[in-house]
């Protein structure tokens, strides 16, 4: 591997993209290639002043030079699968009903790469997908299911961090890089000799956290894991302390949430400092393995003929709002990276507008010059990235000045909505009533540490409104309620006899086993209130 400064000079002597077709788009001329990259819990933020400080991100800001970056994008849902499947269908959650990590797509559900593979692409994809139904562990789904049960258990292990001490250890997340080299060889053996154009996929588990076998049998991922390579890569000085309330002032949500990660207990400064760093370490780890796609692609001599774009399904809390992970609303869980590059594609253009991830699958088959489906929740990018759209006011017509993410999986109590407009932040809970929403003015709270939704009611009456046009929240928060008690009760029934045991030794067994009893009959009591199946 070249050594990152060599690298980042070798592609910055590539040659300007050509100009975009006038609005002659993929006609006569040669539809562009389309190599996507995803990688997971990659904080947006990072991307663009002021948190690109904190770590050297090389490949990301020559992305930014050579292309267009959209500074508020967002995930759909703030955990991998349902991001994911929305990224990959172009709907919102609650069409899909993607519910969580357990509940995604359908195995044979056509996707955006199924469509650009009808109309003469050459598809191949690599890594990390996370966007079908039936994956990730038994714990994780049980405690999506239960969540409205009235108990409180710890299901994470306590957030932590392992160092490699080692200044040469490039290669940290190995199956990663494994990974990475197979799309590289791809490129090199089937791309270039095949005169139809093709679209690339590589999914990335970095910068997510690492497995925490320390925790018991059955653990978490709550290990930030790096190298002294890469942790050379963060500056320390940067790295922001977030401010955290007392725990008895957290929204009840923001409390349940805490509480479930472990993380309500007491963390120096230096260990959240250290938690930070080695996290933004491993986004670095993860900008390099971007790098070794551009720079193949530069190798090959198809850069210029290829439109690259690079996202993440969610971010990574790292300590903000006293919690690891996603599941969250907050910007360090929700926003998320956005960048695109090419042919056609404008150079160093910030773009303020509110997107998300279900703008990937019309923007991949607009790139493609494939008519759009109707029915899809995004829209395309292009409007505003591509040279060949001159007037950007438009672009206000084609995409709402909102975006909508929604969360209904483990480690949150409540399923949560989220409004985002041009400077509001609207969260609402459930069914609107029990449980109080939240509003942040980004544009002079961009920590969001002061919730003004009971200071400013009818900007708060407004903005739920708006946000139950676009969704009824109280009859999917129902629907939710409702698959979650159903898929325990058929879950509970194939065990059998066995239940008490499995249910004891899942994530929670630390807390669990000191009174197994006490959780049984919570579980026993929910399961026998009613509640009223709705239809989305």
């Amino acid at each position: 591997m070249l050594p990152l400064w060599v690298s980042v000079l070798a592609a910055s002597a590539l040659a300007a993209p050509p100009p975009g077709s006038g609005g002659q788009r993929r006609g006569a001329a040669r539809a562009p290639n389309v190599v996507l990259v995803v990688s997971d819990s990659f904080d947006g933020r990072l991307t663009f002043h002021p948190g690109s400080l904190v770590v050297k991100l090389p490949f990301i800001n020559f992305m930014k030079a050579r292309g267009t970056s959209f500074l508020n994008a967002y995930t759909n849902s703030p955990i991998c699968c349902p991001s994911r499947a929305a990224m990959w269908s172009g709907l919102f959650t609650h069409l899909t009903e993607s519910w969580n990590n357990f509940k995604g797509l359908d195995p044979n559900y056509t996707t955006w790469m199924d469509v650009m593979e009808k109309h003469g692409y050459r598809t191949q994809k690599f890594g990390k997908l996370d966007y079908t139904s039936g994956h990730h562990s038994l714990s994780n789904r049980l405690e999506a299911w239960t969540r409205d049960v009235a108990f409180l258990l710890r299901q994470e292990g306590r957030p932590m961090v392992n160092l490699i001490p080692n200044k040469t250890k490039v290669r940290v997340m190995e199956k990663d890089w494994a990974n990475t080299d197979k799309a590289v060889n791809w490129l090199r053996r089937e791309a270039i000799n095949h005169t139809e154009p093709f679209v690339l996929y590589l999914g990335l588990n970095l910068p997510h956290p690492y497995p925490s076998p320390s925790s018991g049998e059955n653990f978490g991922s709550s290990t930030f894991h790096t190298s002294l390579y890469w942790l050379e890569k963060v500056s320390r000085d940067a790295i922001k302390i977030p401010k955290w309330p007392p725990l008895s002032e957290m929204h009840p949500v923001d409390y349940y949430s805490s509480y479930t990660k472990n993380c309500t207990g007491k963390f120096t400064e230096k260990e959240i400092q250290n938690i930070r760093a080695f996290y933004y370490a491993m986004c670095a780890e993860t900008d390099a393995m971007l790098g070794e796609i551009i720079l193949a692609l530069h190798q090959l001599d198809i850069l210029q003929n290829t439109i690259v774009i690079y996202s993440s399904d969610h971010g990574e809390l790292a300590m903000e709002h006293r919690q690891f992970y996603k599941m969250s609303m907050y910007e360090a869980s929700a926003h998320v990276p956005l960048l695109i590059m090419g042919p056609g594609i404008k150079a160093n253009l910030q773009v303020s507008n509110v997107v998300s991830l279900v703008d990937i699958y019309p923007t991949m088959l607009d790139i493609a010059g494939i008519p759009l489906p109707q029915n899809l929740s995004g829209y395309s990018l292009l409007p505003l990235s591509s040279e060949a759209f001159k007037n950007e006011l438009k672009f206000q017509n084609l995409h709402p000045p909102w975006i909508l993410s929604e969360f209904h999986g483990c480690n949150v109590n409540a399923s949560a909505y989220m409004l985002r407009t041009n400077q509001w932040k609207y969260i609402a809970y459930a069914d609107g009533t029990s449980v109080a929403p939240q509003l942040f003015d980004l544009s002079s709270d961009p920590d969001e540490l002061t919730n003004i939704a009971v200071k400013f009611p009818e900007l708060t009456h407004s903005l739920d409104q708006k946000l139950r046009s676009i969704i009824n929240y109280p009859i999917v928060s129902a629907s939710v309620h409702q698959y979650n008690k159903e898929q325990f009760i058929k879950w509970k029934q194939s065990i059998g006899q066995n239940y008490s045991s499995v249910i004891a030794n899942l994530r929670w067994h630390q807390d669990w086993q000191k009174e197994p009893s006490k959780y049984e009959s919570a579980v026993d009591q929910w399961l026998k209130t009613n509640t009223i199946p709705k239809t989305v």
